[in-house]
């Protein structure tokens, strides 16, 4: 850990050690060796040779665990034939920097230190960090940063150093998925392709490791949205990875929506209703887009799709009146209009915020009607004239069939560039029976979606670029300009497997696991959208979070689309609708929960599927 970049043990928003290097009799260890080993565990080794005499091969390896709790590991092994005293030396520096400031690259300078106890302590106006070490150094130096030991090493033995970074103020972390009462169910894929076993361990791994407990409500746990520069509850990500996650159960689900039920605006005004949000850029054509109005519209058909996957009705009765105030604001945003514009004087009508408005009414009208409330009918017919609508005004025609519009400008305009976005429009929502609802498109442009999204356009062949690769302002490491986005991925493959676009759906599905591969099966929240070739490899994205929510989530979803899993608890049914072409041959699925309890599938490799555990009473649907 140099002090470069990003590098560094971070806490609460605050990068707390930027430096931590180790010298070993005198030496920098080779490294040979670095890998995320869990989703809170980094494991680097190096080797290095203590004697002219070892010819080659090393006699000492080093290594080093490096945890998210702040904790780092450094374990010497020796395989020498005899006893070797070596001086070990651990350089350590912080800049104490926030993550806004080490974004931009503005973090400052490293801060002076001073030996405080076993170890070393830094101070700024904003807070103060210390390490301790364990056993305690023979000599600690506060000009350089240095802690220094003379450790004995038997022959063939190990002796560690341990070192923990605190903050003041703060004690150890455990996070939510650690303890026995974790919502996700330990879910377990086996078949053909062992990459999706590797894919859903991790993905449920991952999600385990980002679980909080709200601090006041210590029994509602939602996500961190990622590490290391989100590691709060962020409203929309929170909820989009709850909904794709819903297979492991509602028990997050049933917790995210308590939590953000909770920050709900109240009171007069235009935002009464909505679930608050930050702004987040929305690529080179359109303005930043505020995620309250997403997270608004997919709370009422989050808990609408966790309700039929056996969300208990006491929670459902509960959060129905937030439920209520969302579906409430959305009719009055779009007042007259046909579409729902941002929430600011000339805001645009994003293509997205349409899918998202459109599932809303539907799913909220549902959910309304089953809870003996009023204003399903005028939700419906609402969706119906969005679909009106959007069919004709949102549908930009050329040459190869058209294509829908990223978004209308206020005075009409489409915004016709080919971007990511345009997947939502694909992910529907589940309603009861094991039925899609409608979407905003019809046969003939889903057919056209569908083909634009399997095409290079869009297909990097590592998964769906956030921009078509010959739009203006294409970038492959774009946020939302071209890298490959887990979320839109996952939405695309599993709309175009509910549509009967199995082709296209397969080709996505292959690329993120071959992508996956690349990452250790631990999907970042976005890498480059550059085209894969023969013997290539995604590139990283040097900002990109990992372990991250919506991949995690994501990797669930792309998995179980292939049993295509459509359940309505409240009926008693559960509907299987699995790809035929079973793209990974034959895959089985344990440990998922359908209306509460354990529920185990298994697809063939002629694309059947049965059930082979399920809740007592749980009839098969048609």
């Amino acid at each position: 850990m140099t002090g470069r970049g990003l590098e560094g043990f971070y806490r609460a928003g605050r990068r707390v050690l930027s430096r931590c290097e180790v010298r070993v009799a005198g030496q920098e260890p080779l490294a040979i060796q670095a890998r995320l080993a869990a989703a809170d565990r980094a494991r680097f080794v190096g080797t290095l040779r203590t004697s002219a005499q070892t010819g080659p091969d090393p006699d000492v390896f080093v290594e080093r665990n490096r945890f998210a709790d702040g904790t780092e590991r450094i374990t010497l092994h020796s395989s020498a034939t005899r006893p070797l005293r070596v001086p070990v030396e651990v350089a350590l520096g912080t800049d104490l920097a926030d993550l806004r400031a080490i974004a931009s690259g503005k973090a400052g300078p490293e801060l002076p230190a001073s030996v405080h106890g076993s170890g070393l302590r830094w101070s700024s106006a904003a807070a103060n960090v210390t390490v301790t070490a364990e056993p305690p150094p023979a000599d600690a130096l506060a000009s350089t940063g240095l802690l220094r030991w003379e450790l004995v090493l038997p022959p063939g033995g190990s002796t560690s150093v341990e070192l923990r970074v605190r903050p003041d103020g703060t004690g150890p972390l455990r996070t939510a998925g650690r303890a026995a009462t974790s919502p996700l169910a330990a879910a377990r894929a086996e078949g053909d392709d062992p990459r999706a076993a590797a894919l859903l361990r991790t993905s449920v791994e991952d999600l385990q490791a980002l679980l909080l407990r709200d601090a006041a409500h210590p029994g509602d746990i939602h996500l961190a949205a990622g590490v290391p520069w989100r590691c709060g509850l962020s409203p929309a990500d929170a909820l989009v990875a709850a909904r794709m996650a819903l297979p492991l159960g509602t028990g997050l689900a049933g917790g995210t929506l308590r939590a953000l039920a909770r920050t709900q605006l109240t009171g007069p005004g235009s935002q009464a209703g909505m679930i608050p949000g930050p702004r987040r850029d929305a690529g080179p054509h359109l303005p930043p887009h505020c995620t309250g109005t997403e997270a608004t519209l997919l709370f009422p058909a989050l808990l609408a799709e966790a309700r039929r996957w056996g969300l208990p009705e006491q929670e459902v009765e509960e959060l129905l009146p937030t439920a209520e105030r969302c579906l409430t604001w959305l009719r009055r945003s779009a007042g007259d209009e046909a579409y729902l514009r941002d929430p600011y004087p000339g805001g645009p009508a994003r293509c997205e915020s349409q899918a998202h408005a459109h599932r809303a009414a539907l799913l909220g009208a549902d959910l309304l009607e089953a809870g003996g409330r009023s204003g399903a009918e005028e939700l419906r017919q609402w969706a119906q004239s969005l679909r009106n609508a959007f069919r004709t005004e949102f549908w930009v025609d050329d040459r190869g069939g058209g294509r829908p519009a990223a978004a209308r400008t206020p005075d009409g305009r489409p915004v016709s560039h080919m971007a990511a976005s345009a997947v939502h429009l694909l992910d529907t929502g589940l309603l009861g029976r094991g039925e899609s609802a409608p979407g905003l498109l019809d046969k003939v442009q889903t057919e056209n979606l569908a083909r634009l999204l399997g095409s290079p356009l869009m297909d990097s062949g590592w998964g769906l670029r956030g921009l078509g690769a010959r739009e203006p302002g294409y970038n492959p490491f774009g946020h939302r300009a071209g890298a490959v986005r887990l979320q839109e991925t996952a939405l695309a493959v599993a709309g175009l497997a509910a549509a009967a676009y199995e082709k296209e759906a397969d080709g996505l599905l292959r690329g993120v696991l071959a992508a996956a591969e690349a990452f250790a099966h631990r999907l970042p929240e976005m890498y480059a959208g550059e085209q894969r070739m023969q013997g290539s490899a995604p590139l990283p994205h040097p900002a990109a979070c990992r372990p991250a929510a919506i991949p995690a989530a994501a990797g669930v979803l792309l998995l179980t689309t292939l049993a295509g899993i459509r359940p309505d608890a409240p009926a008693g049914t559960v509907t299987l609708r699995p790809m035929r072409s079973a793209p990974l041959g034959e895959i089985g699925f344990t440990g998922l929960r359908v209306a509460g309890a354990p529920f185990s599938v298994r697809v063939s490799r002629l694309g059947l599927a049965m059930v082979e555990e399920a809740a007592d009473g749980l009839q098969l649907g048609v």
